[in-house]
């Protein structure tokens, strides 16, 4: 062999053995696939119902009403190599997004893994009290410390899982009202504070101090909202995080509380958010919810309104999409679907 040959085959080879090693490198991207879906009307894999609720007369549907989970490889900890996503862009079914779409950089995993499943507590809250307030069922709400802002006023007075009851004397029982007393204080005012901490009531005073732009008066605090339910409504979901589910919990607990079968025997799936109020907000990896849903044997999937574009563009052969922007919306879209009558809303392409 000549060396001019040899040099090429070597080069070759190295360049080869290069090339082999740069596919293996891990690269900041998360590959998203389709995930488990979960009937919200049946049990999970331990034998436990999904969603058990006592004190209530309860109803039976055999049918399926899943909400749909988005699985992910990669993250910080255990990045994908090149050779994996570049499978990924070639596989319809496989999203490949950046790593601070999923895990911005200022937060650790740990943390990302945290505030999922805090979405999916408050998730459920707000499930339950949507459900409920379709049913006309009362439910009371309580204001609770989630946070306290470190050097802020209230550092060292009032304390993560306080639960705020009166501003000034004056009762309160939601966020909003809190928020309402507080918007009418200007920086430096002292402000009495009635809360319970471990069952006793007791009273702090907080001196307001002014916003960074100088408009509102603030104290340090972040406040979350929790419900007093008149009966317990448990969901067991086990590890999965987030808040997407929160339309399909609440459409089974209405669906248990009432006689009859909502989905009429058809294999319902979706996904989307839920206030408390009943509204449904947008999600992500919808195509990847999708293609789950189909996979499972959906023929019918609940569409946050604000994703039908996407999710008209995507969706899989024998699925029909139907719109959701409420609970209410949804219940109805569902009983037009089971007894032909009426109008169902559909996802319009653009």
């Amino acid at each position: 062999m000549s060396r001019r040959a040899a040099t090429l085959v070597v080069a070759s080879a190295l360049i080869l053995v290069l090339g082999i090693v740069g596919l293996l490198l891990p690269v900041p991207y998360v590959a998203l696939e389709p995930g488990p879906t979960y009937n919200t009307l049946d049990k999970t894999d331990q034998g436990r119902p999904l969603i058990s609720i006592e004190g209530r007369q309860v109803y039976d549907d055999g049918g399926h009403l899943n909400f749909t989970t988005v699985a992910y490889s990669g993250g910080p900890d255990n990045r994908i190599d090149l050779l994996t996503a570049l499978r990924g862009w070639l596989n319809d079914e496989t999203a490949i997004v950046p790593e601070e779409t999923i895990f911005p950089k200022n937060e650790s995993v740990k943390e990302v893994e945290q505030e999922n499943t805090r979405q999916m507590a408050d998730s459920q809250n707000s499930a339950v009290a949507a459900a409920l307030g379709q049913l006309k069922v009362p439910v009371g709400a309580r204001v609770l410390v989630d946070s306290v802002q470190k050097g802020m006023p209230a550092d060292g007075v009032l304390r993560p899982g306080d639960e705020i009851v009166a501003v000034d004397g004056k009762k309160v029982s939601g966020v909003e009202a809190v928020t309402q007393e507080m918007g009418s204080r200007k920086p430096g005012d002292k402000v009495a504070l009635t809360v319970l901490r471990g069952g006793k009531q007791q009273d702090v005073t907080v001196t307001t101090v002014a916003s960074p732009d100088g408009k509102r008066a603030l104290v340090g605090v972040i406040l979350g909202q929790d419900y007093r339910f008149p009966f317990k409504v448990t969901i067991n979901v086990g590890d999965v995080g987030g808040p997407s589910a929160g339309l399909m919990f609440s459409l089974a607990i209405v669906d248990k509380l009432t006689p009859g079968s909502m989905t009429g025997g058809k294999f319902i799936a979706g996904t989307g958010t839920i206030t408390p109020e009943g509204e449904v907000g947008p999600i992500g990896g919808i195509q990847q919810k999708m293609i789950a849903a189909r996979e499972a044997g959906a023929t019918v999937f609940l569409t946050p309104a604000d994703n039908c574009a996407d999710a008209t563009a995507a969706a899989p052969k024998g699925l029909r999409l139907v719109r959701a922007d409420t609970l209410n919306g949804a219940i109805t879209a569902l009983d037009a679907l089971r007894t032909g009558r009426g109008e169902v809303p559909a996802c319009p392409k653009g």
